[in-house]
């Protein structure tokens, strides 16, 4: 049995999905699909997580154009009287009646509830289509089967229970394919969770852990794991062969293809993890396994945009010391942000995270209980794996930085994205 995932870009349009088709009808003995949302429909329905949770005006027209959206697809896709209309008209008003609703005061679990239908309509459309094209396949809601505990937006795994949860659900007796959902869960109360942003890898990691799969193959729109974006850096080049460890690195440090769970769930049952390109399938990628021995990399650049960087500083002018930490990264875990970047003075401790509008300004507040806080907003955290100087100097030439750490390994520089970018200060 094989775990096949398909990312958003894979899925965007109608051509997507056709080359889905393709590449699906291709495969020879049992497999699983995990689809993303198409496109940029997660964005999208963050945007209308937001508006609904602060009641905006918006909500109706946000809505309108998730549905158009995928309606333009559907159309381009199946003849009008397809059963498919009808299985997303009950998405759509399943999701209208909560918008309809006044907000619990939980943003974590009204962001769960509303983020899941962008993975629910893809899948739908996709499990359609293959049928369609006479590509015999069972949709399978994963919330029933992937159980999680209540931590919303990033839900720990029930290994044993989604185990044999799973196991009874997957069991090919009535067909070789089946289509399911990346990135969300459900509770044992059947509440919907996620699994954390961009979470699609890893569901897929998880079903090959928990099923034993013969391997995973994560299909994107680029012909493996390259040494840099190569949308950004025009001598990129592929990686054919990496080491489970080096995977882990990579995606810590926030390389984009594939998520920081997916690695830990296949290397503990040895599984291979392949990544190939979508357009060009014939391609032999990139395979991640256990390699004993020491791979010789180029220099590896990540490049992660929308960071704010935050310097704090005790008013009591006190260390930045085991007690402070402790303080400061409760206050990070209970906003659920993931620290970038760290370093510390003896008076002061500067961090990196991704920002979220949406929680910001409340996490400043709780920062200043206790800080002066010193952040710069909208910079850039330039990470260089296996660097040289030649490397940095190429990537970060004499531009000065905000904050500069290198390791035997890894160089880390934050960067701004304007050079008349102001500091704020929050007393």
């Amino acid at each position: 049995m094989k775990v096949f995932k398909f990312g958003g870009a894979s899925v965007k349009d109608a051509e997507g999905v056709k080359n889905l088709s393709s590449i699906v009808r291709g495969q020879h003995g049992q497999l699983i699909v995990v689809v993303s949302a198409m496109g940029k429909t997660t964005n999208l329905l963050e945007t209308l997580c937001n508006a609904y949770f602060h009641r905006d005006s918006k909500t109706v027209a946000i809505m309108e154009e998730l549905k158009n959206f995928h309606l333009d697809i559907v159309n381009s896709l199946f003849p009008l009287n397809a059963s498919v209309y009808k299985n997303l008209d009950e998405l759509f008003t399943s999701l209208e009646n909560i918008l309809n609703t006044e907000s619990s005061l939980c943003y974590d679990y009204e962001y769960d509830r509303i983020i899941s239908f962008g993975e629910l309509i893809s899948t739908t459309i996709i499990s359609h289509y293959l049928r369609l094209k006479n590509i015999d396949n069972l949709f399978i809601d994963i919330r029933k089967y992937l159980k999680t505990d209540q931590n919303y937006r990033n839900g720990n795994i029930d290994l044993e229970l989604s185990g044999q949860l799973c196991e009874e659900a997957f069991d090919f007796k009535n067909t070789t394919i089946y289509v399911t959902q990346g990135f969300i869960a459900g509770t044992r109360t059947n509440q919907t969770t996620t699994l954390g942003r961009e979470g699609s890898d890893y569901t897929a990691a998880l079903l090959a852990n928990l099923l034993n799969a013969e391997d995973v193959t994560i299909w994107k729109d680029v012909p493996g794991v390259m040494n840099a974006d190569p949308k950004e850096y025009d001598k990129a080049q592929v990686i054919s062969k990496m080491s489970y460890k080096e995977a882990i690195e990579l995606s810590h440090f926030g390389a984009k293809v594939i998520h920081p769970k997916t690695i830990k769930p296949i290397q503990n049952k040895q599984i291979p993890l392949y990544v190939k390109s979508f357009l060009h399938p014939e391609s032999s990628g990139t395979i991640i396994e256990e390699i004993d021995e020491h791979l010789k990399l180029p220099p590896i650049y990540i490049n992660k945009g929308n960071q704010c960087l935050l310097t704090l500083t005790p008013r009591d002018f006190s260390f930045i010391a085991e007690e402070k930490l402790s303080h400061i990264f409760a206050i990070l875990a209970r906003y659920k942000l993931k620290l970038n970047l760290m370093q510390n003075s003896a008076i002061s401790f500067s961090f990196c995270i991704d920002c979220n509008t949406a929680i910001f300004n409340e996490f400043l507040q709780q920062l200043q209980e206790e800080f002066e806080v010193r952040y710069n907003q909208d910079v850039k955290l330039i990470t260089i794996r296996h660097y040289t100087e030649e490397a940095i100097w190429e990537i970060i030439g004499d531009r000065p930085s905000l904050v500069e750490q290198r390791s035997r390994t890894t160089a880390q520089f934050v960067l701004r994205n304007h050079m008349s970018e102001p500091i704020h200060s929050r007393s």
